[in-house]
């Protein structure tokens, strides 16, 4: 099994965290579709990552799949079965999903040139992820997991989303505006398979 992806992405990391959860031995190429002669578009016609070769040389992309297609394999279950607690963890990666489209909207929009950027557009990706914020810290209260007893795939986004959030933005005060979020966060970047993916350039 082959991962195409890069060491920023929380999309790709979300993938390589079940990966490792779950004790799935694979191969990790790394091609950022944004470098240089990047070849992500020959397995990814949209030219984006995660992309995932199977052991039967099938081409399968975008983390949201890949989750349900891993979770298939090996225990543990991090997607509950078929009923509510399935798709409230659904719904939470989706919501920590979408703080990080937000995130790499700012921080792309910011590499354009001065006159080019629109503060309009970074205003409304930085609204989207002060209320998903506000949503994921209501949602969690005082649980110790977004869902059940256990780390789940809603944990997993989620700490990738707040990870991807400090490393891209570190001057954001999200952890003393949520200490739930962060105490969370906290838990999460002590387990082995977030220290082995943490985000670097």
């Amino acid at each position: 099994m082959e991962l195409i992806g890069s060491l920023t992405s929380p999309y790709v990391r979300k993938v390589r965290i079940l990966l490792a959860e779950k004790n799935i031995p694979y191969q990790f190429t790394i091609d950022p579709p944004f470098g240089p002669n990047n070849q992500v578009a020959k397995v990814n016609p949209l030219g984006k990552v995660p992309a995932l070769i199977t052991d039967d040389g099938q081409v399968l992309f975008d983390s949201r799949l890949l989750a349900e297609y891993l979770d298939g394999i090996n225990a543990p279950t991090l997607i509950p079965a078929p009923g509510w607690a399935r798709w409230r963890v659904k719904r939470w990666e989706v919501l920590a999903d979408g703080i990080s489209d937000a995130c790499a909207a700012i921080f792309l929009e910011r590499k354009r040139p001065a006159a080019q950027q629109s503060p309009e557009w970074i205003e409304r990706q930085q609204k989207k992820i002060e209320l998903g914020l506000q949503v994921a810290a209501h949602d969690l209260g005082e649980k110790p997991w977004c869902e059940g007893t256990s780390i789940t795939l809603a944990d997993i986004t989620l700490g990738c989303a707040l990870d991807y959030l400090s490393f891209r933005f570190p001057h954001n005060s999200w952890r003393e505006l949520f200490p739930n979020l962060a105490g969370l966060a906290n838990k999460l970047v002590q387990r082995q398979s977030f220290i082995q993916t943490a985000p670097k350039d």
